[in-house]
């Protein structure tokens, strides 16, 4: 099972490494891995994919909750959530075909961010599945290079 993991943490040198060690230490592959300050410099979030057992996942989530700059961790599966990911990607354009990236990449609400005279580069933002569909769409145009974060995510609502 898909677990999406929040992990609020003090902004501490060697936190990071604590956590996914721990993860790795147990079996599991991390997919995505995000880490920024939140709205008080002194706290970090750091969100994390990982694939696994229930059970397994839930003992991992109590040790995670032990290490003593971890302030909370939420996993999102049982939770209301919105998840976003970002990706950059630079696609050929060749003569003639211009029209119909932009057309692709207007649909799928992303962003033309930089032109050349022989690629674009596109950004867009949503869940996986979303940005999967329009690299979908754009890989026969040939894509030239592609970059992405990990997901984010927050809760819906207020508790």
């Amino acid at each position: 099972m898909r677990h999406v993991i929040s992990i609020l943490v003090e902004n501490k040198v060697g936190i990071l490494a604590r956590i996914t060690g721990l993860i790795s230490g147990r079996g599991f592959n991390i997919d995505s891995l995000a880490v920024g300050e939140t709205e008080n410099p002194a706290f970090s979030r750091i969100t994390i994919v990982v694939r696994g057992d229930d059970a397994i996942l839930e003992q991992v989530r109590k040790q995670i909750g032990k290490i003593i700059d971890v302030v909370k961790v939420i996993d999102f599966t049982t939770e209301e959530f919105i998840e976003r990911d970002l990706m950059l990607l630079k696609v050929n354009s060749p003569l003639g075909k211009r029209g119909e990236i932009i057309e692709i990449v207007t649909i799928f609400r992303g962003k033309i961010v930089d032109v050349g005279q022989k690629d674009l580069v596109i950004e867009i933002a949503g869940t996986e599945d979303k940005l999967e569909a329009m690299l979908s769409l754009l890989r026969p145009y040939g894509i030239k290079e592609l970059v992405r974060t990990g997901s984010i995510a927050i809760a819906r609502g207020t508790k």
